[in-house]
């Protein structure tokens, strides 16, 4: 019987100045999957060898880059990956998928969280595994370390997360599902045609409240940063005067963005950082002038300011004035030869869902 359902799953910003690899918000920026399964329509051309047709939209983000095979494409493999964890090979005849994707990529505003949260939904769906959203999170912590970017995207809002520690048996399932999510095997042996299941509850979270007056302002600069470039230019070791100046913010601000009406004598300070912010700057410029000069006192509504995940991104929270906030920013870019675009975002509080017609 022919069945079709549409994904959507939020960007989102990680850090959020002192919360690094800890704090992330999803965003009301929807990466979307309209998928269709149906036996009689399937394309006798489709030479794809799990039975998937790929489709982007004309404006999706990278639309003339983005692979189009199911075992290359992040989101069809990782959706490849769930399902043969549960004995299931490929994808039904006749399955076809068509992405809109607005997120920038390589912009620090979790464009590829975003791929594997809508992978790992995907192949929930088109198996009918019936995962709730905490399990589903374990597949996705196993192909992405990072809670961050991931439990802001699947769970929406504003949460807090971290990895427990797994035991010496649930670390022999191995991090990675190989071959089905990487381009190569990781650890020498090719696990992929059947990979083992995820531990459960590998990542646990809180959603912290958040005061709905606060709007998030991301200034995308054209130009992008990796995750890997970013995370390579951190130390490998912090003086604990650093480590209890981020801890100290870190206890205020989940705080302070809950109340009424914001403070921006409290949140904006309690945004500082020195774990990552300070060590990104040489990736991009004019970084540390933006941080610097754009406050409260300068911009009437802006409450803080920081970098977005890895960045290039920049985020503000503001209550108002949100035009004149990202020109500045956008002029202080333009300075540096860098053109900008930015976008007013809400806080996506749902997370990511799955709508069946």
């Amino acid at each position: 019987m022919p069945r079709s359902f549409e994904i959507k799953v939020p960007a989102s910003s990680a850090n959020i100045g002192p919360g690094y690899d800890v704090l992330g918000i999803g965003l009301s920026l929807y990466l979307s999957l309209k998928v269709t399964i149906d036996p009689k329509t399937a394309d006798q051309s489709n030479k794809d060898p799990n039975n998937c047709l790929i489709e982007y939209t004309a404006d999706s983000e990278g639309y003339d880059s983005v692979p189009l095979q199911s075992d290359k494409n992040l989101i069809t493999k990782t959706a490849l990956y769930v399902l043969r964890c549960n004995d299931i090979r490929q994808f039904p005849t006749g399955t076809h998928i068509l992405i809109d994707n607005p997120i920038p990529l390589g912009r620090g505003l979790g464009s590829s969280g975003a791929a594997v949260v809508a992978g790992v939904m995907l192949g929930n769906e088109v198996g009918q595994l019936g995962f709730s959203k905490q399990r589903m999170l374990d597949f996705c912590l196993m192909i992405e370390r990072h809670p961050d970017n991931i439990t802001a995207a699947m769970m929406g809002g504003f949460v807090g997360s971290f990895l427990r520690d797994l035991t010496a048996q649930e670390m022999e399932r191995r991090e990675i599902p190989l071959s089905e999510v990487l381009d190569a095997p990781s650890g020498g042996e090719d696990t992929g045609l059947s990979p083992p299941l995820p531990p459960t509850d590998i990542g646990r979270h809180i959603k912290y409240n958040w005061n709905n007056k606060i709007k998030c302002i991301a200034i995308i600069p054209d130009f992008e940063v990796s995750t890997a470039d970013s995370r390579g230019v951190l130390p490998s070791a912090y003086t604990s005067k650093d480590l209890v100046f981020n801890l100290q913010r870190l206890a205020v601000l989940t705080t302070a963005l809950t109340q009424d009406p914001p403070n921006p004598d409290l949140i904006y300070p309690s945004m500082q950082d020195r774990v990552h912010q300070p060590y990104r700057k040489t990736l991009i410029p004019g970084l540390t002038e933006i941080l610097k000069s754009v406050t409260p006192k300068t911009h009437s509504g802006l409450l803080g300011i920081c970098l977005s995940g890895a960045g290039p991104t920049i985020l503000a929270v503001a209550t108002d004035n949100f035009e004149d906030i990202a020109q500045e920013i956008i002029n202080m870019f333009a300075k540096k030869n860098i053109t900008c675009r930015w976008k007013l975002l809400d806080l996506a509080y749902e997370g990511a869902t799955v709508e069946r017609s």
